[in-house]
This record gives structure tokens, C-alpha cells and sequence, in this order.
């Protein structure tokens, strides 16, 4: 039903229809449950307008709307199903004699079926779909490498899925795929790792095999833009896992990601920003040359994420070193602080003052 339903009927973060849409006060509408997980990872922005919005927001139900889906649905006409059955496309990739095209045509519908509906990703896996997919993901042609990372991606945004797709060994394939895979299969697959760390078992089990770090980091240096962004994010979705923390300082993580800032690449400053929660990683950022500097133009050019997590890092630093307060002053940042002040963002003032107050404790304001 989901692909005859009208677009505005589906929730803009899963993309599937809504069960329960309910309003942000940005006045767009999501369904609760994708929207919860979105402010409980400690977003506290529209993911549509990136506006920001208060600390505990209210979720106001969206009962027209409701009500529309479910008239909507009831009076819908049904359509033939365009595709051969789901077992018949598993079957397809499991048998040897399959040629390329028929798995790469199999992966291609399976991945289209699977992008909005979420019952159907998890009868994929109660149907053994996850060893083929991973075979694929194996696989030397890069056609059928990225079709099957993208269904593996889909698989995975299932809660249900998650560890198993781990204990199945999705890790091991990944990892491979971010040294040797091509730039958009390299891509997809920091963007799997993301997906699969949103549970908090999954983040252990990433963070301790052997290299899955380390090729992160390494894509941070190779990759190119898409590349660097992913392997970012799949960063700080592990690293709020305190071990990890310090196996990326070891992976040498700091000053590549204070380098990327310096680039112009700000997602880099929340990984950042959880790193400078580890002593080992205040003292690696304290050896980077330039490290206050490139953290004060985050602060003056940065987004409004940006600048919560360069406020935090900066505090930090701040309170551990007398020498980074006064690089910090020298770069002006008490002037920027002084306009920050006034922002609508309450962490973003709360942070501004508490760099503020760490100033005046180590005597370099009056």
C-alpha cells in the first residue's frame, strides 16, 4: 500500500507512510516514532528547515492527517504487484547459475521494494535474504558490490535487523568495501555502519573489530566529499560508545578531522566534540598547531550544530589549559561570544556562557 499512497502521506525521515504523524513546532510533520529517534539522538533542529527548536519540543498530533491516511487507504484501489515475488529475487542471488544481470536486476527490485516498507525488510531476513546479500557485497564487480550495500543499507534501517545483520558478518564486508570498494560503494558503506551503530550492543561490536575504525579514519584522509562526510558521521554514531573514543584518538583521528575543519568540512567538529571528552583526546588536540584557531572560526562561520559542538570542544580545551585561553582570547573570541549571547539557541547560550565563566576563572578577562 505504501507506493500507492500520495507522497505527503509519508513521513520525510523514513520515508514510509505514518502511523502516527504529529507536528514539530516548525510546523512540519513526521511520524512519532522516527521523530522521537531523531530528538533522542540530541538533535534539536528541524531535520526538514534546520531551524532550531526548543530543548523538550512538543510533538502535537496531526489527527487530520491521520484520519486522511486511514480514509485514504480504505478507498485506495489496489494495484497488481509490478514485481516477482520477494522469495523468488532471494533465490535469484543464492543460485550459482544466476548470471550477473539477473542479480544485478534481482538486487535492483529488492531495493526499490524495500526503500518504505519496513514489514518487508524484516521477512527479507526471516527469509535468509542477509548471507546473499552479503555474498553480493563480496562480490569484484562494483555494480553488484553498491546494489547490494544499498539493499544491505535498506535492511538495516530496520531496529529489528541490526545485530543480526552484525552477528551475520555485515561488519567483516563493510570494512573491506571502505579499503578496497569504489568511491560510492565506499560511501554507502560508512552510511551502513551509521545504521547499524544506532544500537547501542552494535557500537561495541563495531568499535572492537579489527581495522573498522581505522578504515573510517582512513577514508577521512583517501575519500572525497561524500566520502569524508559518511565516514564522519559513521564516526560519531560509534564514538558516543566511550571505548571508542580512544580507539580513534589511536587511529590518530584528531588532527585529520581538526585538518577537515580547517577544509571547510564542519561535520568533523561533533566528532570532535566527544573526543575532547577523553583526556587522551584534549591532549592530542592540544598538540595540533592552529587547533584554537580553526575551533574559533567554527564558532564565527559554523552552522548552529557547528557552533554547539566548537562552544563545547573550546570549553574544554579552555579548562584544562591556561595557555589555549589565551590563544583563544587573541583570536577574539570573546567578541564572537558576546554576540552569541543573544542567540535563540538555548544550548548555544548555555555554552557561550560556561566558555565565558572558564575565561574569567583562569584571570583572562577582567
Amino acid at each position: 500500500m505504501a507506493t500507492q499512497l500520495p507522497d505527503d502521506f509519508k513521513c520525510p525521515i523514513s520515508l514510509e507512510i505514518m502511523s502516527d504523524p504529529v507536528i514539530l513546532p516548525s510546523g512540519h510533520t513526521f511520524d512519532r516514532a522516527s521523530i522521537q529517534r531523531w530528538l533522542d539522538a540530541g538533535h534539536r533542529t528541524c531535520p526538514i528547515t534546520k531551524l532550531p527548536l526548543p530543548e523538550h519540543p512538543c510533538l502535537i498530533p496531526n489527527h487530520a492527517l491521520r484520519s486522511l491516511i486511514s480514509n485514504y487507504a480504505l478507498v485506495a484501489p489496489s494495484k497488481s504487484q509490478p514485481y516477482p515475488q520477494p522469495q523468488t529475487l532471494i533465490s535469484a542471488l543464492t543460485s550459482p547459475s544466476s548470471p550477473l544481470e539477473t542479480k544485478l536486476n534481482s538486487l535492483a527490485q529488492l531495493v526499490r521494494l524495500t526503500k518504505h516498507d519496513s514489514a518487508l525488510r524484516r521477512k527479507l531476513t526471516e527469509w535468509g535474504a542477509a548471507p546473499a546479500v552479503l555474498k553480493c557485497v563480496d562480490s569484484d564487480d562494483s555494480n553488484l558490490q553498491e546494489k547490494a550495500l544499498s539493499l544491505l543499507l535498506n535492511l538495516s534501517l530496520d531496529d529489528d535487523n541490526k545485530v543480526g545483520l552484525v552477528a551475520e558478518g555485515a561488519i567483516n564486508r563493510v570494512v573491506k568495501v571502505l579499503r578496497f570498494g569504489s568511491p560510492d560503494c565506499r560511501a554507502i558503506a560508512a552510511t551502513v555502519i551509521t545504521s547499524l551503530a544506532v544500537v547501542e550492543v552494535n557500537k561495541a561490536t563495531i568499535g572492537a573489530y579489527p581495522d573498522a575504525i581505522q578504515a573510517l579514519v582512513w577514508l577521512l584522509i583517501s575519500g572525497k566529499g561524500r566520502e569524508k562526510k559518511e565516514a564522519a558521521t559513521a564516526l560519531y554514531a560509534i564514538c558516543s560508545f566511550a571505548d571508542n573514543r580512544r580507539r580513534a584518538i589511536d587511529c590518530g583521528a584528531v588532527p585529520i578531522l581538526i585538518g577537515l575543519l580547517d577544509s571547510g568540512l564542519e561535520r568533523p567538529i561533533e566528532v570532535l566534540g566527544l573526543l575532547v571528552k577523553c583526556k587522551e583526546g584534549r591532549e592530542e588536540m592540544m598538540k595540533v598547531n592552529g587547533c584554537v584557531k580553526v575551533l574559533v572560526n567554527v564558532l564565527r562561520n559554523g552552522s548552529s550544530r557547528g557552533v554547539q559542538y566548537g562552544l563545547f570542544t573550546l570549553n574544554y580545551l579552555c579548562n584544562c589549559c591556561r595557555r589555549l585561553c589565551f590563544e583563544a582570547m587573541n583570536e577574539g573570541v570573546l567578541e564572537i561570544c558576546m554576540g552569541l549571547m543573544e542567540e535563540e539557541n538555548e544550548k548555544i547560550r548555555r555554552y557561550t556562557s560556561s566558555l565565558v565563566q572558564t575565561l574569567r576563572d583562569n584571570h583572562t578577562i577582567e
